[in-house]
């Protein structure tokens, strides 16, 4: 299922990186940009990723919550948001379920790995709805920062 930009986003509950249950309708009132990511300690989703801690005063300013989603385990979550010193939740969609829901799952991925995050960018808004989408076939891509910003900025 593709996730359009205008629709209201499927709301979900997947436990963060200190075991706690995030849902996403727990931020109504905030934007959210939902990052999903193929895999922790990997080189492009370690840059994705410091890139955002690096640039955090930027989302906290368009009153944003950043939520980073890949189908590791919470205790890999946990390991690689130390070791990064990520700003930002890092939440476990282990059971694949939400990657499924927003359209962002490969199904055959490298070393023959099944159900693996597509590296996708949403941003949903106060109220709920999806006002950007982008999901990328390849995993050596970075989503578009510079449209994210925009839109956050015009929601800010």
């Amino acid at each position: 299922m593709a996730i359009a930009v205008g629709q209201q986003a499927p709301d979900f509950i997947l436990h963060d990186s200190d075991k706690n249950k995030v849902s996403l309708s727990s931020f109504a009132g905030k934007n959210v940009l939902l990052l999903f990511f193929p895999q922790a300690f990997t080189g492009v989703c370690t840059k994705e990723l410091c890139a955002v801690r690096d640039d955090i005063a930027r989302y906290n300013t368009a009153n944003a919550q950043v939520l980073g989603i890949s189908v590791d385990s919470v205790f890999t979550l946990a390991k690689f948001k130390e070791d990064q010193a990520y700003n930002f939740p890092l939440l476990s969609d282990f059971n694949k379920e939400v990657s499924r829901l927003y359209g962002a799952i490969y199904q055959d991925w490298i070393l023959d790995m099944k159900g693996v995050s597509k590296r996708s960018a949403f941003i949903i808004d106060k109220e709920g709805v999806v006002r950007y989408a982008e999901v990328l076939e390849s995993a050596g891509d970075l989503p578009d920062f510079n449209a994210i910003n925009t839109c956050l900025a015009s929601l800010a």
